[in-house]
């Protein structure tokens, strides 16, 4: 089964938050467009987008196997991803803000190079699964049944919407650096915001349970 409209809706507005928060991913990718142009900013976010269906893979068949083994595991998995929501959140409401963008000039990469690298780089970084695994289930009702299914479409989603913020943010790579610089606090309030999301997500959740 899809997701119901307002599971999918909830999780898409708070992934595309997370997204634009500002963070390594995407500051890199704003790096790379100022430094090398629009078309490898673009091609490097793309690749760091599309590096998050490992983690959807990972997640999918971790957490159709926890439920396969104990109902108990999952929620416990849920629990435990609540506390680390939490502590991100935490992190990110104590964030200075103070948000700039390197623009120094860079060795020119062709942007199927810049892909590959984005790719590579996001696929295999743990705190990205971590995140994934605490981040997902949280959008999951186990009721609601065929739990594997309903992650992977969330991972799904999230790898979509990131393709199109990054990309975006690649193509006004320029524009949007210029602005942050000019505006280093615009950064603080998206952490403050962020990080509401997050520690209320993880609230929900262990007062739930």
């Amino acid at each position: 089964m899809l997701l119901i409209p307002e599971q999918f809706i909830g999780f898409l507005l708070a992934a595309m938050l997370i997204t634009i928060s500002p963070g390594p991913d995407n500051l890199m990718v704003l790096g790379v467009g100022i430094s090398r142009g629009r078309t490898q900013g673009m091609a490097f976010g793309l690749g760091c987008a599309l590096g998050c269906l490992n983690h959807t893979i990972l997640a999918t068949v971790g957490v159709s196997a926890l439920i396969a083994a104990s109902p108990v595991a999952f929620i416990t998995l849920k629990v435990c991803g609540g506390l680390y929501l939490i502590w991100l959140g935490i992190q990110a409401l104590c964030s200075r803000g103070g948000t700039k963008v390197d623009s120094s000039k860079a060795p020119t990469e062709s942007p199927r190079k810049l892909f590959v690298k984005g790719l590579f780089a996001n696929s295999i970084n743990p705190k990205v699964v971590l995140f994934f695994l605490s981040f997902l289930p949280q959008f999951v009702i186990a009721e609601n049944g065929n739990v594997g299914w309903q992650t992977a479409q969330l991972g799904l989603t999230f790898t979509l919407q990131a393709a199109v913020l990054f990309g975006l943010l690649g193509y006004f790579s320029g524009t949007v650096g210029q602005w942050l610089n000019r505006h280093p606090r615009a950064g603080l309030w998206l952490d403050r915001t962020a990080g509401t999301i997050f520690v209320a997500l993880g609230l929900r959740l262990i007062v739930s349970r």
